[in-house]
């Protein structure tokens, strides 16, 4: 199973509560309680000093012979233990310290008067006064917050200095000792029970002090993982697109409010279909982890955050806010990702690992900004990244036609097009070179502005493929040239151009043959042209439309031949009827090695077996090699440029002298 980075907020959430052991328990007791047993101490001991101390009124009533050494000892072992402790409390001493300075004082307390006590004269006296004794044991448990174990040995002491007194001032009188014996024994197992069970109420408050803040410290740990988990990507631990969103809202705010600008970049896996269809979805999986560890690491020095924003798409943002420093940032993510050299043989445009293409957008001041735009610039920056190659980063430019807003203004155009009338076609003529005669043309889609101005087909068919518009104007394309041109016999073939996005669309070739049966033409009088781009990946969609095409009797040309990595793969898979030879390798015939490489694809295509085609024919000289080459058929200017429909009908009864129009059966 793959391991994910997401799998530690699992761990917390699943993990049992760990319990500490009884002997750490009593550790965190006396550490817990430290501060408030020292308080306790130096409260207590104020209090037991001041009642000591008034005790020297009844020194004086009931013993007044020895009164004097008796407040002498109350007074210095007062005093003098106040003292100590005050600056042990001020030293921050622990509370064990100041418990045993207390103790000594205690039993010096006790002692010191007892002895001073005992010289009186006044025997009878002192053999009542002794029951006050008692307090000093019970002080050891009452004023004090000794440990049990502790104030056992600290009132025993005086329990046996209290019956030593008994038995040395009263030798004969049984009664007397055996009464007052039992009264500080007595005074002594209560107090030790007082005490027992004061430390053990006080360990149970501990305990259950303990607990809840245990529970509360676990509820609020929960609670952090079970946020942490509903704002995490599961496979990759990145954060998800909730907390992407809540991300990009706070730095929207601080880009409104405080003028803090901030870029996107997102990031798309190039070919990731085609990896997860060759590996395996648990290889994709790994390829994601990867992917987004390698993005982690490299983001951590530039003040971003990532996410992941979609199945192979991940989001980052940045507080950068230059042009070249966000460049410089997108082709260190782009570099990174290429030198982790995972394999991916199925690219089939030149490279054998996996890449990334990464589209950038800023903030900047417009009217009606909202944050969704910068989103959507970014995605069109990433729109046109992938277009020119892929494992390349592009920054949105508000003056590039092909990602300004002039290109929304389009994509709202082509959703009235046909409504409105604002496309139309235009035929160019193809020519056979050895006959001379046109026999086949291709039709061009136009499209005008609201105000006639038109627009360039390199502007909106991008647009119209990013929208999906192609769709539907692909359609009408197909609907259009059948019905204005073919159903009337103006001439044998016209070719159409298709673009990828309707090869992958479900249902396309069944909808050609809808466009077939409803104007009643055959398809082999049906040319479609494949441009032989990045986009076309030849995954089982894309030949299975090419297949069902085929089999309706469409012709399949491959359009701009060389100008993509993929050409030779579709010759392999796909028996095309002609190869246009793209106009640039005809247009370099000016140098030698120009030339010989014309003739070197040429040769290869021949080979193949298609019809080959060469377009942008400008010239005599190039119609000329063209000749010489034995080219089957070519197109440009020098045959004829792209015309109306009404233009080509007014020359249809010149061709159709010149080459018979071979009806459907």
């Amino acid at each position: 199973m793959t391991q994910t980075m997401a799998d530690p907020i699992d761990s917390d959430l699943q993990g049992p509560i760990e319990r500490p052991s009884p002997a750490l328990l009593q550790t965190l007791y006396r550490k817990d309680s430290e501060e408030m047993q020292r308080v306790g101490i130096r409260q207590g001991l104020w209090a037991a000093v001041l009642v000591y101390l008034l005790f020297s009124i009844t020194d004086i009533l009931l013993i007044p012979d020895a009164a004097l050494p008796a407040i002498a000892v109350r007074f210095t072992v007062g005093i003098g233990t106040l003292i100590m402790v005050e600056l042990q409390y001020r030293e921050n001493a622990p509370a064990a310290r100041m418990d045993l300075t207390c103790a000594v004082a205690l039993v010096l307390a006790y002692v010191g008067w007892l002895f001073a006590a005992i010289t009186t004269r006044h025997t009878e006296t002192i053999s009542y006064y002794l029951v006050f004794g008692a307090i000093f044991m019970m002080s050891a448990n009452l004023f004090f917050s000794f440990r049990f174990q502790f104030s056992i040995l600290v009132s025993g002491v005086m329990l046996l200095a209290s019956l030593s007194v008994l038995f040395y001032l009263f030798p004969y009188n049984r009664i007397y000792q055996l009464s007052f014996g039992i009264f500080h024994v007595s005074c002594f197992i209560f107090t030790s029970y007082v005490n027992w069970k004061l430390n053990r109420e006080r360990y149970n408050v501990f305990l259950n002090a303990l607990e809840a803040k245990m529970q509360h410290k676990e509820a609020t740990e929960r609670g952090k993982a079970l946020l942490k988990l509903s704002r995490t990507d599961p496979l990759t631990g990145l954060e998800n697109r909730r907390a992407v969103d809540e991300r990009l809202r706070d730095h929207w705010g601080a880009w409104q409010q405080q003028g803090r600008r901030f870029a996107v970049l997102l990031i798309d896996v190039d070919f990731f279909k085609r990896y997860n269809d060759c590996y395996g979805h648990q290889e994709g999986d790994r390829c994601l982890i990867l992917v987004a560890a390698a993005l982690s690491k490299t983001i951590e020095a530039h003040d971003a955050s990532i996410g992941r924003y979609g199945g192979e798409e991940f989001i980052v943002i940045t507080s950068l806010d230059k042009q070249e420093e966000v460049a410089d940032f997108a082709d260190e993510i782009r570099s990174t990702i290429e030198k982790l050299a995972l394999r991916h043989d199925q690219r089939r445009d030149g490279m054998q690992i996996v890449t990334v293409s990464i589209g950038a957008a800023f903030t900047r001041h417009q009217t009606g900004a909202k944050l969704e735009k910068i989103i959507h610039e970014a995605d069109r920056a990433l729109y046109l990244a992938k277009a020119s190659g892929r494992n390349c980063a592009k920054l949105f430019d508000p003056n590039d036609p092909q990602s300004s807003d002039e290109s929304e203004n389009i994509a709202a155009l082509l959703k009235i097009a046909i409504e409105k009338d604002l496309v139309s076609l235009v035929y160019q003529p193809i020519q056979n070179v050895k006959t001379g005669r046109v026999e086949a043309l291709e039709a061009l889609m136009r499209l005008n502005m609201l105000d006639g101005t038109s627009v360039p087909p390199s502007l909106f068919i991008p647009v119209a493929e990013r929208t999906g518009a192609i769709l539907e104007l692909g359609r009408w394309a197909i609907r259009t040239v059948c019905r204005e041109y073919l159903s009337n016999d103006h001439t044998r073939i016209v070719s159409v151009n298709v673009s990828p996005i309707q090869l992958k669309a479900p249902g396309f070739a069944t909808s050609v043959a809808a466009i077939l049966g409803e104007t009643g033409i055959a398809g082999n009088r049906l040319a479609f042209e494949i441009t032989e781009g990045l986009e076309m990946e030849m995954h089982s969609d894309v030949l299975r439309c090419i297949s069902d095409l085929k089999l309706l009797g469409i012709k399949i040309w491959l359009d701009d031949f060389g100008t993509g990595f993929a050409g030779l793969s579709w010759l392999r898979l796909i028996d095309f009827d002609t190869v246009k030879i793209d106009r640039s390798f005809l247009h370099d015939c000016s140098s030698p090695r120009g030339e010989a490489m014309l003739q070197d694809i040429v040769s290869l295509l021949r080979n193949r077996g298609p019809k080959i085609l060469v377009e942008g024919v400008e010239v005599e000289d190039q119609m000329e090699l063209i000749r010489e080459l034995g080219i089957d058929q070519v197109q440009g200017f020098h045959v004829g440029r792209p015309a109306r429909v009404e233009s080509i009908r007014a020359e249809a009864p010149v061709r159709q002298r010149q080459l018979p129009i071979q009806k459907s059966a």
